[in-house]
């Protein structure tokens, strides 16, 4: 695949490495030969993926703030990276209504500072800017939104995300097109794989569940999502940053998530998982009034299928059980890296059976 090819060699930053998402990419780029930079904040206490992922061994892991943005230049200034993944952000809606400003400050001061650097790096040929499906204003219809549907995010997290494009958007037409730089923004949905254990989400609190013997609780069993394994918007990310920085006009704004037939609810997805880890494993539905999520919310994905030929891969059921499977491992105190290695190499293996680029 040429995507992958790309990378033999490059000098990639991700900021955010140390998260969920962060680590599978590293991994996933280490397998492709190019030459990592991480820059994060430390794992939080129930973050384990990053350390048993054994990224940490294969690039140079920094620890910072993105909302220093000395500390931030010094860092491209030192490694002058050619692609930059910027991961970094307070992922948790809940969490952007206990600590809105912490919230805005990461994510709209630190998709700037980071382009900032950019801007001000030589040798920088491609950007992607991760937000996320919740950037739209949503009506709750049952389409799918569209890469040119209005930017408009309910709550702290959602519209700090919206802004975060914005700026993109602005610092794409106003310094990075002219200096020859491709950038892109990349929305995508609910994602789900193992060694996530962040709070508050659906596939995380089932794990936690399932490893204390306990029923899982849900309290939005109704809520659409689109739901994808996490690997699937990690490969439309590097397809998509090579692709435009081969082809400039690549560059723009790229909707990723699953197939309208994966677009499940939260019980739906509750029941597959127990269904995947058996042991009679079951969820209660625990309905309680908390901050505003939206019910229903879905993407239209025509544009990345018809523009880079990208299409998903696995199937909502093999999400469940690729993670159920990596969680097994685990628990076992398996050898993670090799879980990791082969489930990307399985992945890619169908992809390209697909006729992926």
């Amino acid at each position: 695949m040429k995507w992958l090819e790309y990378y033999k060699g490059k000098t990639v930053l991700v900021t955010g490495h140390t998260g969920f998402k962060g680590s599978w990419l590293c991994v996933m780029l280490e397998m492709a030969g190019a030459k990592v930079v991480g820059y994060a904040l430390p794992p939080e206490k129930d973050a384990v993926l990053f350390d048993c992922s054994g990224a940490a061994e294969r690039m140079v892991s920094v620890e910072g703030d993105i909302r220093d943005r000395a500390h931030l230049q010094e860092v491209f200034h030192t490694y002058q990276p050619q692609v930059v993944f910027h991961l970094a952000a307070q992922p948790i809606v809940r969490t952007s209504y206990e600590q809105p400003v912490y919230t805005y400050e990461t994510n709209v001061m630190g998709t700037v500072n980071l382009l900032e650097c950019v801007r001000n790096t030589p040798g920088v040929q491609s950007v992607l800017n991760v937000t996320t499906d919740k950037v739209y204003e949503n009506k709750e219809w049952e389409w799918g939104y569209r890469e040119n549907d209005p930017l408009d995010g309910f709550d702290p997290y959602s519209n700090s995300k919206s802004c975060s494009e914005l700026v993109t958007h602005s610092y794409r037409k106003s310094f990075l097109d002219e200096k020859g730089i491709a950038v892109s923004t990349a929305r995508a949905g609910n994602v789900i794989g193992g060694g996530d254990f962040s709070r508050d989400r659906i596939i995380p609190d089932c794990v936690r569940s399932a490893l204390q013997g306990e029923e899982i609780i849900i309290r939005n069993p109704y809520s659409i999502r689109p739901f994808q394994h996490v690997l699937e918007p990690l490969a439309a990310y590097m397809q998509i940053a090579a692709a435009q920085a081969i082809e400039h006009e690549k560059a723009g704004y790229y909707n990723v998530g699953p197939e309208e037939s994966d677009c499940v609810t939260v019980g739906t997805l509750a029941s597959l998982f127990c269904k995947a880890w058996g042991d009679g494993l079951k969820w209660k539905n625990v309905c309680e009034d908390g901050p505003h999520e939206a019910k229903f919310l879905k993407l239209d994905c025509s544009h990345i299928k018809y523009a880079l030929d990208w299409k998903p891969c696995w199937d909502i059921r093999t999400a469940i059980e690729k993670t159920v499977e990596w969680t097994r491992v685990y628990a076992a105190h398996g050898d993670i890296r090799a879980c990791m290695e082969t489930q990307i190499n399985e992945f890619l293996e169908m992809t390209s059976e697909k006729g992926q680029m």
